[in-house]
């Protein structure tokens, strides 16, 4: 009977895991649908390369990153299911109105919008994953979340670039937002509320005190490391995520269609295999010696300069297809291993907020400057190289890169360190 029992359990902790790693693919299919299709929203609204850089960066990021802080902290106290299911019929409904707007400005609205809902989408999820499923399978788990990032890229930009060749852009986020509104009914009915510290087997009883004792431990040295190291790192992955559209379109001649195609698939096989590949030899290597959590991302951040490089400054339809695949596979083997790091340093009760404060920089860095500073870079740049200025403007993401792996070099010295510390506090504790 326990058997059976403990086996039950364990089908219905991965079903909780696939429903919400499907609420990560309606978050990232309405973040980045705009890639696709921003030029021919370009051409309808005469917009700038900066304003378009607003749109799918800073814009959204300033209020996805600043309202995740207090949202988190509510997940960490309140019924994080409920936030889930509020905010995913929040930024579907927002898409949805992205599609029905007449200027620049009510786009740039609806925008935030998306943005106010996504923040209470991923801290409250990385929370019950984390309960679901104990520690030495953790990061095996977020990297199979983190892959409904890879999986709603490769949705927006194969159906996005679908739709948009056929019917225009306004259809196209009629189309993507609609299905995210219907899909917050499955996660409020089959989605059950897990005890807090169920993964680790132990009883947590949040409070005040306990939440300032242990923010003061959240933002340990590790923590700032692998939280700058991998905003460092996604300043590459989405300036490139929001400008390799319009450079295949102004460069190399490429159609909607053909941009949404490649880049589909390329995210959908890359990004999968790469997530799912970090999570398993992180969990794997990581038993023997727990540096390799943050060395295995950094290993893929430096070997992932060459095919970003080849997609920038080379040429010819194979080889660029083959270079974005090799840049999206090791990308994106970064993000299971750094949550399953920073969630083993923090209380159960802890793991919203710090998602939220990890998510905060990440996507400051990375979402908010990245796209943002390409855009204006481009059109800083334009008078003098034309089309050409959009290569140019790309090349800052080697200089963050770089920093990154610099970064995840000595988070990977200091890691071990602080995960002894706090373990033995917490036995103190205990």
């Amino acid at each position: 009977m326990t058997e059976t029992t403990e086996a039950h359990k364990k089908k219905y902790a991965k079903y909780v895991l696939y429903i919400l790693t499907g609420v990560y693919v309606f978050n990232f299919i309405d973040r980045q649908i705009l890639v696709v299709i921003q030029e021919l929203i370009k051409k309808d609204l005469n917009l700038s390369d900066g304003q378009l850089g607003l749109l799918t960066g800073f814009a959204f990021a300033i209020f996805y990153v600043t309202l995740g802080l207090p949202i988190a902290r509510l997940a960490d106290k309140t019924n994080r299911k409920n936030i889930i299911t509020a905010s995913l019929v929040l930024w579907s409904g927002m898409t949805t109105l992205s599609g029905l707007v007449v200027n620049y400005w009510q786009l740039l609205l609806a925008r935030i919008g998306v943005g106010i809902g996504e923040a209470g989408g991923s801290p409250p999820a990385h929370s019950i994953i984390s309960d679901y499923f104990p520690p030495e399978k953790r990061a095996t788990a977020l990297s199979i979340y983190s892959s409904g990032i890879y999986i709603g890229v490769m949705v927006g930009f194969l159906g996005g670039g679908i739709i948009a060749q056929k019917f225009g852009w306004r259809v196209t986020l009629l189309a993507m937002g609609i299905p995210g509104i219907l899909y917050a009914f499955l996660v409020y009915f089959f989605v059950k509320e897990p005890i807090r510290g169920m993964g680790e087997k132990i009883k947590v009883t949040p409070s005040e005190n306990n939440f300032r004792q242990n923010l003061k431990k959240l933002l340990s040295t590790t923590f700032i490391l692998v939280a700058l190291g991998s905003g460092s790192h996604a300043f590459l992955t989405y300036s490139l995520l929001s400008w390799a559209p319009p450079l295949l379109t102004r460069i190399h001649g490429w159609s909607p269609l053909q941009i949404g195609l490649v880049l589909a698939v390329t995210n959908g096989i890359g990004g999968i295999i790469g997530n799912i590949v970090g999570g398993r030899l992180t969990d794997h290597w990581g038993q023997k010696d727990k540096a390799w959590y943050l060395r295995i991302p950094m290993i893929a951040g430096f070997l992932s300069i060459f095919p970003v490089a080849a997609i920038i400054f080379g040429g010819g339809t194979s080889w660029l297809v083959i270079a974005i695949l090799l840049a999206v596979f090791l990308t994106s083997i970064y993000l299971g291993p750094a949550l399953g790091v920073l969630f083993s340093l923090v209380r159960p009760d802890m793991r919203s907020f710090t998602s939220a404060i990890y998510f905060f920089i990440l996507n400051t860095i990375g979402l908010g400057l990245g796209p943002t500073v390409v855009g204006f870079l481009s059109d800083y740049l334009a008078p003098e190289l034309g089309k050409e200025s959009i290569r140019y403007a790309l090349s800052v993401v080697f200089l963050m890169e770089v920093l990154s792996i610099i970064l995840f070099y000595f988070a990977s010295k200091r890691y071990p360190k602080d995960l002894a510390k706090y373990e033995a506090g917490a036995t103190g504790e205990a």
